[in-house]
């Protein structure tokens, strides 16, 4: 189960619509699909989403770490030997979509290899989670269409709405016009991407203190340490450290210090081995967990569907998992299917991943 080499192969894939949030906005899914492959011949897969505007990742950058710096580290070590992987990857700064990807590779690899499925070695609760889907910003009809379509075709009740623009009126009317449609029917959530002041995000959560929100995510910077503080001792509402708690380390400052009291884990960001020491450090502190979402394609979403559904704490609330509906395509041979708001792990070992070789060989930007 040794590993012999590691690929790093960017594909482009365009969105059925800009997606657009505080932070900034995408046309296409320039990702990178990350292989490992062993001297038993098993390969493991996974998916990088740069996201520059919030990590600084690029696509090229991330083939280009993967290939220069995290390849030669890795290569000849065991698949068990993860915690070495994981330091060894530690030594360079930043980068985390690349690590997260390598390293959920291997773990898929290591799935393959013992005939178990990744959910089944990170703890095995449940094989499914409840669906959450993100709306990016657009006016409020149209916003309400699209959720109407989504749960009319995928029984998804659970939206994040992104917010975070000025004028604030823009994104409470949208908020409260989705609370109009649906009533009841739906639990909402907004997510402002760092777009606000802790004075607007105060302000917008007067205008919206009606419409029974699940949580607030990221509405300020977290830079503006006094601001937030000041914002999250006035809501009545649990708030999410999503980008500003990527590590276990980033959580404990952010909560300990009254800038949160949730936590969003992306695995896009901190892979399985770096998501497991969070999820054990929210269940020490009884944190809320939410599974969030990097705009992944589909194998992306199936990496966060193995890792939810491997807990209860995970499990407990609608993962963000829906966001590959605005793909025009993607890379897996059986495209994942939400049913009855629910999507499922892929039976079988490892993560259950199967590439259609004709799209990869389409969508890939290296040949």
């Amino acid at each position: 189960m040794k590993i012999t080499r590691v690929e790093a192969i960017p594909f482009a894939i365009p969105y059925r619509k800009p997606l657009r949030f505080a932070s900034g906005e995408v046309h296409t899914a320039e990702h990178v699909l990350v292989r490992v492959h062993t001297d038993d011949g098993v390969v493991g897969v996974a998916e990088a989403p740069p996201r520059p505007f919030t990590y600084g990742e690029t696509q090229a950058g991330i083939v280009a770490v993967l290939e220069t710096v995290f390849a030669p580290q890795v290569v000849g070590l065991s698949l068990l030997e993860r915690e070495t992987v994981h330091a060894r990857l530690s030594r360079t700064v930043g980068n985390p979509a690349a690590k997260s990807a390598l390293d959920m590779a291997i773990w898929d690899a290591l799935g393959q290899s013992l005939d178990v499925s990744v959910t089944e070695l990170l703890g095995g609760y449940t094989d499914r989670m409840k669906v959450s889907h993100m709306l990016g910003f657009d006016e409020p009809a149209a916003m309400v269409a699209e959720a109407e379509r989504i749960r009319d075709s995928y029984g998804v009740t659970t939206f994040k709405v992104k917010v975070g623009r000025r004028p604030i009126s823009l994104d409470t009317a949208v908020v409260r016009a989705l609370r109009e449609r649906f009533g009841s029917e739906v639990d909402l959530y907004v997510d402002g991407n760092r777009g606000w002041t802790a004075a607007e995000s105060a302000r917008a959560m007067r205008e919206m203190a009606d419409l029974d929100l699940l949580f607030a995510e990221e509405l300020c910077p977290a830079d503006d340490v006094l601001g937030r503080r000041w914002l999250v001792s006035r809501l009545d509402v649990p708030f999410i450290a999503d980008e500003s708690a990527v590590t276990a380390a980033d959580v404990t400052r952010e909560i300990l210090g009254g800038s949160a009291t949730a936590i969003s884990i992306k695995t896009a960001r901190t892979g399985f081995t770096r998501s497991q020491r969070t999820h054990h450090l929210a269940e020490g502190l009884g944190l809320e967990v939410v599974m969030g979402n990097q705009i992944d394609g589909q194998l992306g979403s199936l990496c966060t569907v193995a890792f939810g559904s491997a807990f209860e704490l995970t499990s407990r609330r609608p993962g963000e998992l829906s966001n590959f509906l605005d793909m025009t395509d993607d890379l897996l041979a059986e495209p994942l299917c939400i049913a009855d708001g629910e999507l499922a792990i892929r039976p079988g070992a490892g993560l259950g991943a199967e590439l259609d070789p004709g799209k990869l060989r389409h969508y890939r930007q290296d040949r």
